[in-house]
């Protein structure tokens, strides 16, 4: 008892403090599940409503992934879920499906049902893409509301009425100040890639907008870890959470190949084209979007068919660039983290570092654009002699082990571990849709009224710029606030 304690007495509790101190990770409510053993189960053995299953088959979905048959028949009994999985697992239908069975009334305009928040415009998307077929199958409706595109078309989408909507944090800030969006009917609510939201600095609006949604709804959790302010979500928003934790947050680099190329900062450029120029998909990464776009540039002059990507390009530009990456018109994708964060893009066998990373997290990131779903994958990282330390201590805390190689280009290292070759020396093009793009962007900014012909076929990106114009000023204040925007 406290009046009792004795001054030896009162030095224990400060030892044992100092001592769990660096235990305190343990009370993860992840570590404290462990790893959950689960096999892949067939979908109609989830319990989920037969019109789903067959529209699951009839987009080749038959049998669901580790995430998905631990997550889904208990987020199915209302429960609130926290799951962890590593990239590529699965996790959107792990809660997009449970979000869609358990809806039973329509949408009323402005009143969506369901929520899905997630870090970035494009993962929105894909989270969008994934679950429009399932909802069609329901009679049920799944919209977007990103930034950098259209605010007046959202808005009139959610006036039709929006069943399940997947937002980013800043967007969905605005349609609720404006009024035209209301989270009072939100029943259920998932966040995908938590982790990530508290990387960007989205938690504080996160918080703001599930403190609008009714408080005994259902609460939808993923991220790969829980620490910081992740774990105030959870403690804050979630009652007596299932926890499903399929694999510890670094478990993915178990399935890729980590190589350290020490470079000379001379031979660098010549590596890289040499790289770019192998078969199959790659993603390089780099710091700033001026050096995405530099890169880029250098690669298509040389013969490699490379795509910038970065927070700094319209979203119809980004969208683009993204489908080109996909069909395989472009082979090479220059990012920065925007790519990291959220990005699921199927076969790509090589990503680079063309820059070593400072923080473990995004290392572990942009790795897990490779080795998706059970496939394998290399991560190459370009080092100089003067990186060479900071690179280690930082492969460390990732808790990975990588192989080094001195190279040069060409060297039987380069091309036994990337599949690197000679480009072809025969610069490729800028793509035409590119520069049709950004001529009437300029112009549009040349207006001073905003331009009420922004009305017309391209709303999206004249929207996103009318930064000049007292209209596009709120917006335009926004993007400053709103990193992903």
């Amino acid at each position: 008892m406290p009046s009792s304690t004795t001054p030896e007495r009162s030095r224990r509790p400060r030892k044992r403090r100092s001592q769990a101190q660096p235990q305190q990770v343990k009370r993860s409510l992840f570590d404290q599940a462990g790893v959950t053993a689960v096999d892949p189960a067939p979908f109609a053995d989830l319990g989920l409503p037969n019109r789903l299953v067959s529209a699951l088959h009839d987009n080749g979905l038959t049998e669901a992934f580790p995430i998905q048959a631990a997550t889904i028949p208990d987020a199915l009994t209302g429960r609130d879920v926290l799951g962890r999985g590593q990239t590529g697992s699965g996790k959107t239908l792990a809660f997009g499906l449970p979000l869609l069975a358990l809806q039973t009334e329509q949408a009323r305009p402005l009143h969506p049902r369901a929520l899905v928040l997630v870090p970035t415009r494009e993962l929105a998307t894909q989270v969008t893409d994934s679950l429009k077929p399932m909802a069609k199958a329901l009679g049920r409706y799944v919209r977007e509301v990103v930034g950098g595109t259209s605010f007046n078309r959202q808005v009139e989408t959610l006036r039709r009425g929006v069943d399940v909507l997947v937002a980013t944090p800043g967007r969905l800030a605005d349609h609720v100040r404006q009024g035209t969006c209301v989270l009072s009917e939100v029943e259920r609510t998932a966040l995908d890639e938590a982790d990530q939201m508290a990387d960007m600095g989205f938690l504080p609006q996160v918080r703001q907008l599930l403190d609008l949604v009714p408080a005994d709804g259902q609460r939808l959790l993923f991220s790969a870890t829980l620490d910081g302010d992740v774990d105030k979500l959870v403690e804050r928003y979630m009652t007596e959470p299932v926890v499903h934790s399929l694999a510890p947050p670094a478990a993915s680099v178990d399935s890729m190949d980590h190589h350290q190329f020490l470079v000379q900062a001379t031979e660098k450029q010549a590596v890289l084209a040499q790289i770019g120029s192998r078969e199959g998909r790659t993603i390089m990464f780099v710091r700033t979007k001026h050096h995405a776009d530099r890169l880029a540039k250098k690669l298509r002059a040389v013969g490699v068919a490379a795509g910038a990507l970065h927070g700094g390009k319209a979203q119809n530009a980004r969208t683009r660039i993204l489908d080109e990456f996909k069909s395989g018109e472009t082979t090479t994708l220059v990012a920065t983290n925007v790519a990291a964060r959220g990005i699921h893009i199927d076969d790509v066998s090589l990503v680079v570092h063309v820059e070593p990373p400072a923080d473990p997290k995004d290392y572990l990131h942009r790795a897990g654009r490779t080795a998706r779903a059970g496939a394998t994958g290399t991560v190459v990282t370009l080092v100089t002699e003067e990186q060479r330390q900071d690179f280690r201590t930082m492969a460390k805390q990732a808790g990975v082990e990588t192989t080094t190689s001195e190279i040069r280009p060409l060297a039987p290292e380069l091309v036994e571990v990337t599949g690197a070759r000679e480009p072809s020396g025969t610069p490729q093009p800028q793509p035409q849709r590119t520069q049709q793009q950004r001529k009437p962007a300029q112009t549009r900014n040349r207006r001073p009224s905003g331009g009420s012909a922004a009305n017309g076929q391209q709303g999206n990106g004249r929207t996103a710029n009318r930064g000049s114009s007292g209209r596009g000023g709120n917006a335009r204040n926004q993007r400053r606030r709103n990193p992903q925007r």
